[in-house]
This record gives C-alpha cells, sequence and structure tokens, in this order.
C-alpha cells in the first residue's frame, strides 16, 4: 500500500525543471466552501450545474474523492500543505488556535510556486494560519466579495492579465454554498443559520422546497429541511454560474491551453452527518481537473484526496521540495483510466470548534471502517451551523427506523463502525463486529493502523489527546487575557 510520495530536493531549495517558459502550465485552483457531490455531472437530479459539467467534460471527474479533514482549516491545510491535519498542525478551525507547524510554514504551495518563478494570488477565504506565512503576491478579496460571481470574474482577469507572460498560480475560493447567520446573529442556535438565495440578482430562477430537497445522507423530510436543503442548492447555483463567467475570462485571454485547473469541495455540505463528520457525506467532494496536454477527458475511478492536490501542481510546475508528502501528483491517472492507484483512501477528524473528538477512517472500493479513538471518554458536539436534522430525528415518526439509528450512532459513537458502501452507501447501518464481516472489517483495521504509522500520526500515543487539548486551552485562555488587558 503505497501512502507517501517523497518530492525530494536539498533543504527546501526549489529548482525549477529543465522545462522552457510556455511549458510551464499556469495553474487555476478553485475551491467551492461546503460543496459535496450536490452537482448534475455528480449524478445529482435537483439541479443543473452546466458550468462544472463542461469543466468535467473537458477533464477528468474523479467519482471517488475526499477532503482530508471535513472542516474548513484543517481541509484547506492539507491542499496547501499535502498533508494531512494530524502531521501539519492545524487540527480545527482558527479559532481553535490551531496553525501549521513552523516548519512547514514556508513549504506551503504558494510560496514553493513563488520560488519557483510563479506570480501567485488569491482570491476569498484562505481560513489557515499563520496567514501571514503564505506569500501571495496579490490577495484580491475577502470572505465576503467572493459572493460577488462577477466582482470575483473581473478580479481573477485582471490578476491573469497582469501576469503577463510570467505563469501564475490563482486560488479563488467561493464562499458558496455555505451557511450564514443574518446579520447581527452571533449564536450557533439551531435554525438560527440560513442561504442566501439570491444574491446580486444571481440566480435568477430558485430551486423550491420540494419532495427532492431532501438529503440522501440525512433523509429527513420536513418542510423546514426541505427549505434549507432548497437554499442550499441556490447557493450552488450561483457558485456554478460564478464559475461560468470565471472560465470564460480564462479563455478570453488566451489560458484554457496553458493552464492546469483543479476544482474541488473544501467538505461536504453543512448539515448534519455531512460537515466535521467522517461519513461519505462529509468526507465525498467533487473533484475535477483539467491539465492541458496531460489529462484525456474522462470517468475515473482511481481514489483520490485533496492531499493530491500539492504533488500534482508541483509535478506540472516542475517544482520540488525535500519535505514529506502523504499524496501523490494525480498525473497517472489523469493520463490513463487504469493507472495503478491507490488501494485504500483514508479521512479523518480532529475538532471543528469544539469538542475535540479525533476519528480515523479508512475505505477501499467497497467497504469502510471508521475508528473513534475517544468514543468512550467523549462524544461530537452533534451540531452543524445550526442544521435541524438531528433535533427531527428524534420525533415520534423515526422510532424503529434506520433514520434514527443511524443519527443516534452519529451522536454517540462506538468505538468502530463499519459499512458496505455497495448496498448502503450513506451508511445507515453499522455492520461492525458481524461475523460474516469479520475478516474484512479486520483487513481494513490493519490498513488503517499501518496507514497511521507511515503517516507518523501522533494519536497513536494515548498522551497526544490530553497534551494537545492543554495546550490550546492555554493559547486560547492567553489569547483572552491579552484581548481583556488591551
Amino acid at each position: 500500500m503505497k501512502i507517501l510520495t517523497k518530492i525530494i530536493a536539498s533543504a527546501l531549495l526549489i529548482q525549477v525543471a529543465v522545462y522552457a517558459q510556455e511549458q510551464r502550465p499556469n495553474v487555476l485552483f478553485i475551491t467551492s466552501d461546503d460543496l459535496g457531490l450536490q452537482l448534475s455531472c455528480y449524478g445529482d437530479e435537483v439541479i443543473e450545474t452546466p458550468n462544472l459539467d463542461a469543466l468535467a467534460a473537458s477533464g477528468v471527474l474523479f467519482d471517488v474523492a475526499y477532503v482530508a479533514q471535513a472542516s474548513c482549516s484543517p481541509s484547506r491545510s492539507a491542499m496547501l500543505t499535502g498533508l494531512y491535519p494530524h502531521a501539519n498542525g492545524q487540527y480545527g478551525l482558527t479559532a481553535t488556535t490551531t496553525s501549521l507547524h513552523p516548519h512547514l510554514r514556508d513549504a506551503t504551495l504558494p510560496n514553493i510556486l513563488k520560488r519557483s518563478g510563479y506570480r501567485t494570488g488569491i482570491i476569498g477565504k484562505l481560513h489557515v494560519d499563520p496567514g501571514n506565512s503564505f506569500q501571495f503576491d496579490s490577495r484580491l478579496g475577502n470572505y465576503m466579495d467572493a459572493l460577488e460571481m462577477k466582482l470575483v470574474a473581473e478580479r481573477s482577469s485582471q490578476f491573469m492579465a497582469e501576469s503577463r507572460d510570467q505563469p501564475f498560480f490563482l486560488m479563488v475560493n467561493y464562499t458558496d454554498p455555505h451557511a450564514y447567520r443574518p446579520k447581527g446573529n452571533v449564536s450557533n442556535t439551531i435554525g438560527d443559520w440560513s442561504f442566501r438565495d439570491r444574491f446580486k440578482g444571481i440566480p435568477e430562477t430558485l430551486v423550491e422546497p420540494s419532495e427532492k430537497t431532501v438529503l440522501p445522507f440525512q433523509r429527513i423530510d420536513t418542510p423546514e429541511q426541505r427549505k434549507r436543503v432548497a437554499g442550499y442548492y441556490n447557493s450552488v447555483k450561483r457558485m456554478d454560474i460564478g464559475v461560468g463567467m470565471l472560465l470564460d475570462e480564462l479563455k478570453r485571454l488566451g489560458h484554457v491551453d496553458n493552464t492546469l485547473v483543479i476544482f474541488v469541495g473544501d467538505h461536504g455540505p453543512p448539515f448534519n452527518r455531512g460537515k466535521v463528520s467522517v461519513y461519505e457525506g462529509g468526507l465525498r467532494v467533487p473533484f475535477i481537473v483539467r491539465w492541458p496536454g496531460v489529462s484525456k477527458p474522462m470517468r475515473s475511478d482511481a481514489m483520490v484526496s485533496t492531499v493530491d492536490i500539492l504533488p500534482t501542481i508541483l509535478d506540472a510546475a516542475g517544482a520540488t521540495t525535500d519535505i514529506e508528502r502523504h499524496g501523490q501528483s494525480l498525473r497517472p491517472a489523469l493520463e490513463k483510466a487504469d493507472a495503478p492507484w491507490r488501494e485504500y483512501l483514508v479521512g479523518e477528524f480532529h475538532m471543528h470548534g469544539s469538542p475535540w473528538f479525533p476519528q480515523r477512517a479508512i475505505r477501499d472500493d467497497r467497504y469502510k471502517l471508521i475508528h473513534n479513538l475517544l468514543a468512550d471518554s467523549t462524544k461530537p458536539s452533534g451540531q452543524v451551523d445550526g442544521d435541524i436534522a438531528y433535533v427531527v430525528s428524534r420525533e415520534a415518526r423515526y422510532d424503529g427506523t434506520q433514520i434514527r439509528t443511524a443519527f443516534d450512532t452519529y451522536a454517540n459513537p462506538p468505538e468502530f463502525e463499519f459499512y458496505d458502501l455497495e448496498k448502503d452507501p450513506w451508511e445507515f447501518e453499522n455492520l461492525a463486529g458481524k461475523f460474516e464481516y469479520a475478516a474484512v472489517e479486520a483487513r481494513l483495521k490493519a490498513a488503517l493502523l499501518g496507514w497511521r504509522h507511515e503517516t507518523d500520526d501522533p494519536a497513536l500515543d494515548p498522551s497526544f489527546h490530553e497534551r494537545t487539548m492543554k495546550e490550546i486551552q492555554d493559547r486560547i485562555s492567553a489569547r483572552r487575557k491579552k484581548i481583556l488587558n488591551l
């Protein structure tokens, strides 16, 4: 099982391979906040997403792709370092005071590319600490700016045009379809969060609540939840329109044939059993790559991870570094549908805001194992951006159903969970401990333990949890004290 890929050079000195300047592609890296598989190119039937469908048709659509952790800051940290959060230090949101380990702060994607001669830019949120360690030549808009689709396209176009003959790396981070709290509301009370159905006139046509606006990984069907899910889909439609505007600018400037385009969601939807979980609804994201001259238009069943993004971009740029990475360049999987690839795909969790609830998850092409490392001593928060699904699952009509059982497991998980994803793709029936699956469960446990050793998972040391939580609490207390003394 090949897990680690070493990208070797000497002491962080970056050497550009012997490529002519025109052979080094530009890089357009696009993320969408809280986007799961809710795109028509991934089979969703609620909305049409024609712009991302067109991108997928011209590149490679990976059917099974995981983020490293289904929480914003940790997820993005893995994309920018090629390392899982357990190795890079960004265990939770930046508000938790966790951040990249010092030795990694100059070994991030924009920094490596800048030393390799690229002009670097970002639009929208970065949300990885320390933010000032990232060497972007241009920071072209904040979290709210990234809601304005025309503005994002205009600023992206300006950045690309100003780069002239210098290869560029531009990271565009759309805010949609993230939920939001109405102005003046700072609580996290159930139902207080909402979605922007329309923003600056986009989209023109709205998705209305119906029997279709029910998420398959929840199966919670109420008028209130139908409305929330419809709002989420409207946000996805807006983001797709924005991507179309952005790609139109890339084409207008003549960069289609010399630009590597990567599109991913940063994790699944902000609903219970999605975001901040290690279920498929949280870890699975759209992952589309178009690399001119390398990729062939196709759907791929290679199981890929967002830790593969950095090695892929460095490969394209001809840049190397001696920092060990957990990912590998996607080049072989982009060139050939049957290229040898990884046997197992892994995701993890530590914390979002609170509590600390470490998890590890591993799957193959059919089965999945989840290890809840501290199941006997703590529980997950059970709350995601004001979602109401868990509370609704307590209603009497769900007594004795798979839905009730699944939400019980979500809120109070055992040490191990085991699922047959072929029969049960959204993990409603925990098969852990069943005799007929014992051999497969044992194989996945061994594979997960092997991955943890190969990636130097600090959680293999039981004292890691208590020690890390104390460090986080001490930093938070110090920050509060400093604020109060100002």
